[in-house]
């Protein structure tokens, strides 16, 4: 079997959201489809939900580019919990020794600040309510929009947070229908690019319970993007508060948001759980020889 370069990785999560991290500024990283595909494999490959790929910075005023790849290969815009895992990850292994981090997304800037408990708190920027922005179709903007899936007509919330998200308000999280809806309004055809799709349930107003279906990953421990665009779904009902405690699988993340063009902040940890090494190329071959 050929066997490449070894390339240095380091394994992340944010409240369970999992992620391999790749240094492509002191390293060559060229990621394909197939190989980010198996790198995400939890049997064959090293297993997570999203790849990030640390990269020079594309602009004048940020320290940092960065990338999103999601388990199925697509490249993304946007990840909440990435984005605090990256600012650990740049700060521990001492590539940055700022504190407050300015980075470059495919949704554009973020600010990422590392809080003295080790907490990392990211100016998300604020969300993006047209629905040509989103991209969503519909005639006018609107805070819920009727959606028809499998014969039924659900209320849902649209928006962006540098992606697109769907938001619902379920009586129970915990029992909703995610496996069923999820992948069903994600593809809508209302969706251009797909979307993320957030169960929500609302304790009080300053607390709620959330479930994501993430695009390319399915349902995941935490969805950082996801928890921001269901404080601002809820805000913008009058069910919520300016700032939330969002109760995920994997754990609690706090949003903060104050209307209007404010951006909206979210404070979350980050863990790194292990480094190693990997040949993409012999990944890729022994998953070909397993699939034979």
């Amino acid at each position: 079997m050929l066997r490449g370069m070894m390339i240095k990785f380091t394994k992340m999560h944010g409240l369970g959201n999992d992620f391999v991290v790749f240094d492509a500024i002191s390293q060559k990283v060229v990621l394909d489809e197939t190989q980010v595909r198996a790198i995400a494999d939890r049997r064959f490959g090293i297993g997570c939900d999203q790849i990030l790929l640390v990269e020079a910075p594309r602009h004048p005023d940020t320290e940092f580019y960065y990338r999103i790849f999601n388990a199925d290969g697509s490249e993304v815009e946007q990840c909440g919990n990435g984005a605090r895992c990256f600012a650990r990850y740049v700060f521990d292994k001492g590539l940055t020794r700022s504190r407050e981090i300015p980075v470059g997304t495919a949704a554009g800037n973020i600010s990422l600040l590392i809080e003295d408990d080790g907490q990392v708190r990211v100016n998300m920027g604020p969300p993006h309510l047209r629905p040509e922005e989103i991209p969503f179709e519909a005639a006018t903007q609107a805070v819920t929009y009727p959606l028809e899936v499998d014969g039924e007509i659900l209320e849902i919330g649209a928006l962006s947070m540098g992606n697109p998200h769907a938001v619902l308000l379920v009586e129970d999280a915990a029992q909703s229908a995610v496996d069923r809806l999820g992948p069903l309004i994600q593809r809508h055809g209302r969706f251009p690019r797909h979307a993320n799709v957030g169960f929500m349930t609302i304790r009080k107003r300053n607390a709620i319970d959330l479930r994501v279906y993430e695009r390319g990953a399915g349902e995941t421990l935490a969805c950082g993007t996801g928890a921001c665009a269901a404080v601002v779904h809820g805000h913008l009902r009058g069910l919520l508060d300016e700032r939330v405690e969002v109760h995920l699988r994997g754990g609690t993340l706090v949003v903060s948001w104050f209307g209007d063009q404010a951006p909206v902040w979210m404070t979350g940890p980050a863990q790194r759980v292990f480094d190693g090494r990997v040949d993409l190329q012999g990944l890729v071959a022994s998953q070909r020889v397993s699939a034979e």
